[in-house]
Protein backbone atom coordinates (compact mmCIF):
# COMPACT_ATOMS: atom_id res chain seq x y z
CA UNK A 1 0.00 0.00 0.00
CA UNK A 2 1.40 3.39 -0.97
CA UNK A 3 1.68 6.18 1.55
CA UNK A 4 -1.02 8.23 -0.13
CA UNK A 5 -3.53 5.38 0.50
CA UNK A 6 -2.79 5.17 4.21
CA UNK A 7 -5.57 6.70 6.29
CA UNK A 8 -4.57 7.38 9.88
CA UNK A 9 -6.95 6.95 12.81
CA UNK A 10 -6.71 10.63 13.79
CA UNK A 11 -7.71 11.64 10.25
CA UNK A 12 -10.99 9.73 10.49
CA UNK A 13 -14.16 11.56 11.52
CA UNK A 14 -16.56 9.75 13.87
CA UNK A 15 -20.25 9.68 13.08
CA UNK A 16 -22.68 11.34 15.45
CA UNK A 17 -22.99 9.39 18.69
CA UNK A 18 -19.80 7.40 18.21
CA UNK A 19 -16.12 7.67 19.04
CA UNK A 20 -13.09 6.20 17.30
CA UNK A 21 -10.57 4.52 19.59
CA UNK A 22 -7.13 3.53 18.35
CA UNK A 23 -6.48 -0.19 18.67
CA UNK A 24 -3.25 0.58 20.52
CA UNK A 25 -5.39 1.73 23.48
CA UNK A 26 -7.78 -1.22 23.44
CA UNK A 27 -5.54 -4.23 23.97
CA UNK A 28 -3.41 -2.80 26.74
CA UNK A 29 -1.70 -4.19 29.82
CA UNK A 30 -1.25 -2.32 33.08
CA UNK A 31 -4.68 -0.76 33.53
CA UNK A 32 -6.28 -3.63 35.43
CA UNK A 33 -6.90 -1.55 38.56
CA UNK A 34 -8.86 1.18 36.79
CA UNK A 35 -12.57 1.18 37.75
CA UNK A 36 -15.41 1.49 35.27
CA UNK A 37 -15.90 5.26 35.53
CA UNK A 38 -12.20 6.00 35.11
CA UNK A 39 -12.30 3.98 31.89
CA UNK A 40 -15.41 5.82 30.74
CA UNK A 41 -13.79 9.18 31.47
CA UNK A 42 -10.67 8.20 29.56
CA UNK A 43 -12.79 7.35 26.53
CA UNK A 44 -14.48 10.75 26.75
CA UNK A 45 -11.09 12.49 26.96
CA UNK A 46 -9.91 10.60 23.89
CA UNK A 47 -13.13 11.44 22.07
CA UNK A 48 -12.90 15.13 22.97
CA UNK A 49 -9.29 15.29 21.77
CA UNK A 50 -9.71 13.24 18.58
CA UNK A 51 -8.37 14.93 15.48
CA UNK A 52 -5.18 16.49 14.09
CA UNK A 53 -4.36 18.35 17.33
CA UNK A 54 -3.97 15.02 19.10
CA UNK A 55 -0.86 14.40 16.98
CA UNK A 56 0.84 17.49 18.44
CA UNK A 57 3.07 16.82 21.49
CA UNK A 58 2.01 18.75 24.63
CA UNK A 59 -1.13 20.10 22.97
CA UNK A 60 -3.62 20.99 25.71
CA UNK A 61 -7.30 20.13 25.60
CA UNK A 62 -10.03 21.53 27.82
CA UNK A 63 -13.34 19.95 28.76
CA UNK A 64 -16.01 20.91 31.36
CA UNK A 65 -16.06 18.62 34.39
CA UNK A 66 -19.83 18.32 33.98
CA UNK A 67 -19.23 16.29 30.81
CA UNK A 68 -17.10 13.78 32.73
CA UNK A 69 -19.47 12.98 35.60
CA UNK A 70 -21.37 9.73 35.81
CA UNK A 71 -24.41 8.99 37.96
CA UNK A 72 -24.16 10.91 41.22
CA UNK A 73 -20.37 11.25 41.24
CA UNK A 74 -19.15 14.71 42.18
CA UNK A 75 -16.07 16.66 41.19
CA UNK A 76 -14.04 14.92 43.88
CA UNK A 77 -14.57 11.53 42.27
CA UNK A 78 -13.74 12.94 38.83
CA UNK A 79 -10.51 14.30 40.31
CA UNK A 80 -9.72 10.85 41.76
CA UNK A 81 -10.29 9.21 38.38
CA UNK A 82 -8.06 11.77 36.64
CA UNK A 83 -5.29 11.08 39.15
CA UNK A 84 -5.74 7.34 38.60
CA UNK A 85 -5.36 7.83 34.84
CA UNK A 86 -2.25 9.97 35.30
CA UNK A 87 -0.64 7.33 37.52
CA UNK A 88 -1.57 4.31 35.37
CA UNK A 89 1.25 3.18 33.10
CA UNK A 90 0.67 0.87 30.16
CA UNK A 91 3.29 -1.15 28.32
CA UNK A 92 4.21 -0.79 24.65
CA UNK A 93 6.69 -3.32 23.24
CA UNK A 94 9.34 -2.42 20.67
CA UNK A 95 10.25 -5.70 19.01
CA UNK A 96 13.14 -4.18 17.07
CA UNK A 97 14.84 -3.03 20.29
CA UNK A 98 13.53 -5.77 22.58
CA UNK A 99 12.32 -3.03 24.95
CA UNK A 100 9.10 -2.00 26.64
CA UNK A 101 8.01 1.61 27.05
CA UNK A 102 5.97 2.34 30.16
CA UNK A 103 3.73 5.28 29.28
CA UNK A 104 1.07 7.02 31.42
CA UNK A 105 -2.45 6.96 30.03
CA UNK A 106 -2.83 10.67 30.74
CA UNK A 107 -0.22 13.40 30.85
CA UNK A 108 -0.09 16.66 32.80
CA UNK A 109 -3.59 17.78 33.80
CA UNK A 110 -5.14 20.68 35.71
CA UNK A 111 -8.58 21.00 37.27
CA UNK A 112 -9.69 24.64 37.26
CA UNK A 113 -12.78 26.76 37.83
CA UNK A 114 -14.58 29.40 35.84
CA UNK A 115 -17.66 31.46 36.63
CA UNK A 116 -20.10 28.62 35.91
CA UNK A 117 -18.37 25.32 36.59
CA UNK A 118 -15.08 23.47 36.77
CA UNK A 119 -13.04 22.24 33.85
CA UNK A 120 -10.18 19.90 33.12
CA UNK A 121 -7.18 20.91 31.04
CA UNK A 122 -5.16 17.89 29.95
CA UNK A 123 -2.53 16.59 27.56
CA UNK A 124 -1.10 13.22 26.56
CA UNK A 125 2.44 11.96 27.06
CA UNK A 126 4.55 12.72 23.94
CA UNK A 127 5.44 9.03 23.59
CA UNK A 128 1.74 8.12 23.50
CA UNK A 129 1.11 10.94 21.01
CA UNK A 130 3.78 9.47 18.72
CA UNK A 131 2.13 6.04 18.86
CA UNK A 132 -1.38 7.38 18.23
CA UNK A 133 -0.11 9.58 15.39
CA UNK A 134 0.81 6.43 13.46
CA UNK A 135 -2.32 4.44 14.34
CA UNK A 136 -4.24 3.00 11.38
CA UNK A 137 -6.59 0.54 13.10
CA UNK A 138 -9.43 1.59 15.37
CA UNK A 139 -12.75 0.54 16.86
CA UNK A 140 -16.02 2.40 16.43
CA UNK A 141 -17.62 2.70 19.86
CA UNK A 142 -21.13 3.96 20.54
CA UNK A 143 -21.12 6.61 23.27
CA UNK A 144 -24.51 5.54 24.62
CA UNK A 145 -23.24 1.96 24.97
CA UNK A 146 -20.21 3.20 26.90
CA UNK A 147 -22.53 5.13 29.24
CA UNK A 148 -24.85 2.16 29.72
CA UNK A 149 -22.25 -0.47 30.60
CA UNK A 150 -22.48 -1.50 34.24
CA UNK A 151 -19.09 -3.20 34.62
CA UNK A 152 -15.56 -2.59 33.44
CA UNK A 153 -15.38 -6.18 32.20
CA UNK A 154 -18.33 -5.58 29.86
CA UNK A 155 -16.80 -2.34 28.61
CA UNK A 156 -13.45 -4.03 27.96
CA UNK A 157 -15.12 -6.90 26.08
CA UNK A 158 -17.22 -4.43 24.07
CA UNK A 159 -14.09 -2.58 22.94
CA UNK A 160 -12.25 -5.82 22.19
CA UNK A 161 -15.02 -7.08 19.89
CA UNK A 162 -15.80 -3.65 18.38
CA UNK A 163 -12.25 -3.63 17.02
CA UNK A 164 -12.96 -6.92 15.20
CA UNK A 165 -16.70 -7.00 14.52
CA UNK A 166 -16.54 -5.46 11.05
CA UNK A 167 -13.72 -7.62 9.71
CA UNK A 168 -14.89 -9.38 6.56
CA UNK A 169 -13.09 -12.70 6.88
CA UNK A 170 -12.35 -13.10 10.58
CA UNK A 171 -15.18 -14.07 12.91
CA UNK A 172 -13.41 -15.66 15.86
CA UNK A 173 -10.17 -15.54 17.81
CA UNK A 174 -8.62 -17.58 20.60
CA UNK A 175 -6.91 -15.87 23.54
CA UNK A 176 -4.71 -17.60 26.15
CA UNK A 177 -6.61 -17.44 29.42
CA UNK A 178 -4.10 -15.25 31.26
CA UNK A 179 -3.99 -12.80 28.35
CA UNK A 180 -7.79 -12.69 28.27
CA UNK A 181 -7.90 -11.96 32.01
CA UNK A 182 -5.60 -8.97 31.50
CA UNK A 183 -7.54 -7.69 28.49
CA UNK A 184 -10.75 -7.80 30.52
CA UNK A 185 -9.00 -5.82 33.25
CA UNK A 186 -9.04 -8.43 35.99
CA UNK A 187 -6.57 -7.32 38.71
CA UNK A 188 -3.85 -9.69 39.88
CA UNK A 189 -5.09 -11.92 42.70
CA UNK A 190 -8.78 -11.51 41.78
CA UNK A 191 -11.04 -14.20 40.30
CA UNK A 192 -8.18 -16.68 40.37
CA UNK A 193 -10.23 -19.76 39.50
CA UNK A 194 -11.87 -20.21 36.11
CA UNK A 195 -15.26 -20.80 37.78
CA UNK A 196 -15.07 -17.39 39.50
CA UNK A 197 -13.78 -15.71 36.35
CA UNK A 198 -16.67 -17.25 34.43
CA UNK A 199 -19.31 -16.32 37.02
CA UNK A 200 -18.25 -12.78 37.87
CA UNK A 201 -16.55 -11.51 34.70
CA UNK A 202 -16.98 -13.48 31.47
CA UNK A 203 -20.67 -14.46 31.58
CA UNK A 204 -21.99 -11.07 32.82
CA UNK A 205 -19.80 -9.23 30.30
CA UNK A 206 -20.98 -11.37 27.38
CA UNK A 207 -24.62 -10.99 28.45
CA UNK A 208 -24.34 -7.20 28.68
CA UNK A 209 -22.54 -6.82 25.35
CA UNK A 210 -25.18 -8.99 23.66
CA UNK A 211 -27.91 -6.85 25.21
CA UNK A 212 -26.52 -3.41 24.31
CA UNK A 213 -24.17 -3.65 21.32
CA UNK A 214 -24.97 -3.82 17.61
CA UNK A 215 -23.07 -7.10 17.40
CA UNK A 216 -23.30 -10.43 19.22
CA UNK A 217 -20.51 -12.36 20.89
CA UNK A 218 -20.21 -15.94 22.10
CA UNK A 219 -17.39 -17.73 23.89
CA UNK A 220 -16.09 -21.24 24.40
CA UNK A 221 -13.43 -22.46 26.83
CA UNK A 222 -10.48 -24.31 25.34
CA UNK A 223 -9.33 -27.13 27.60
CA UNK A 224 -6.10 -29.05 27.83
CA UNK A 225 -7.09 -32.11 29.79
CA UNK A 226 -9.48 -30.79 32.45
CA UNK A 227 -7.89 -27.34 32.70
CA UNK A 228 -9.14 -24.31 30.79
CA UNK A 229 -6.14 -22.82 28.99
CA UNK A 230 -7.78 -20.38 26.58
CA UNK A 231 -11.00 -18.68 25.54
CA UNK A 232 -12.33 -18.59 21.99
CA UNK A 233 -14.52 -15.60 21.14
CA UNK A 234 -16.83 -15.56 18.13
CA UNK A 235 -18.80 -12.56 16.90
CA UNK A 236 -21.26 -11.40 14.27
CA UNK A 237 -23.15 -8.22 13.43
CA UNK A 238 -26.81 -8.22 14.46
CA UNK A 239 -29.56 -8.06 11.89
CA UNK A 240 -31.85 -5.02 11.74
CA UNK A 241 -34.26 -6.44 14.34
CA UNK A 242 -31.39 -7.16 16.72
CA UNK A 243 -30.01 -3.64 16.31
CA UNK A 244 -33.46 -2.15 16.92
CA UNK A 245 -33.84 -4.18 20.10
CA UNK A 246 -30.43 -3.05 21.37
CA UNK A 247 -31.30 0.57 20.56
CA UNK A 248 -34.63 0.38 22.39
CA UNK A 249 -32.90 -1.20 25.40
CA UNK A 250 -30.37 1.64 25.48
CA UNK A 251 -33.03 4.32 25.28
CA UNK A 252 -35.84 2.86 27.35
CA UNK A 253 -36.98 5.31 30.09
CA UNK A 254 -35.70 4.68 33.60
CA UNK A 255 -37.92 4.48 36.69
CA UNK A 256 -37.57 8.20 37.46
CA UNK A 257 -38.67 9.19 33.96
CA UNK A 258 -41.63 6.80 34.13
CA UNK A 259 -42.82 8.31 37.42
CA UNK A 260 -42.31 11.95 36.35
Amino acid sequence: MSEKNIILTLEQRPERGEMLKASELIEIYGAEKLPLNARRIYNLLLHHAHGPDMAKPHHKFRVPLSELKYADEGKGRVRKHVLDLMSTFISFTHLDRNEDDLIPLLGYSTIGRDEESGYLTYEFDPRLVAILSDSQIFAKLQLDVIRAMSSKYALALYELIAKRARLSYVHSETFPLEQFRLLLGVPAGKLDTYSNLLKFAITPAVDEVNKLADFSVAFEPVKVGRKVEAITLAWSMKDIDGRRLAYSTLHEPDDEEMSA
